[in-house]
């Protein structure tokens, strides 16, 4: 192989960023107010643009209910499960007015692990997330501001 054709098949392989609009928009769901505003608002940009939207759903691995020995891991699975039907139901209701391709996804780990790992892999060119409804994350940060501060793609906070 020649040295030009090898530098070729290195470009051709590379993933781009951000070069004809987003090809794929990751939206944390959590079951919350402003993460569903925050995934209808994703749905909305990624039926726009012709982007697949990557709905995660990021399960914790531990809380304090587990050192207590109450069952998070079937909890958290019924959450997916529960936030996976309404999805599909939306999905269903919108059919044929309003198309968008999508997939659901759960990781394990804290929401921001989560979505940093999910974004990731899935090669997103956005993340959309609902804003905190929690009092304490205006001292520690929130998830929303934690992503923003990585600067690894676009975050676009919902209210």
């Amino acid at each position: 192989m020649t040295e030009q054709h090898e530098e070729h098949e290195r470009q051709e392989h590379r993933f781009e960023r951000g070069t004809d609009g987003p090809k794929v928009i990751v939206a944390g769901v959590d079951g919350s107010e402003s993460s569903m505003r925050a995934a209808a608002y994703a749905a909305g940009l990624a039926r726009r643009q012709g982007a697949l939207l990557a709905l995660v759903y990021v399960q914790p691995v531990m809380t304090a209910g587990a050192a207590l020995g109450a069952p998070v891991a079937e909890t958290t699975d019924e959450i997916a499960e529960e936030l996976v039907q309404q999805i599909r139901e939306s999905a269903e209701r919108l059919k044929g007015i309003f198309e968008v391709r999508w997939e659901f996804h759960t990781f394990r780990g804290d929401p921001y692990n989560g979505l940093l790992k999910a974004a990731d892999e899935l090669k997103a060119d956005a993340v959309v997330v609902g804003a905190s409804e929690q009092a304490g994350h205006r001292i520690i940060g929130s998830v929303a501001v934690r992503l923003v501060k990585a600067g690894r793609w676009p975050v676009t906070v919902v209210p």
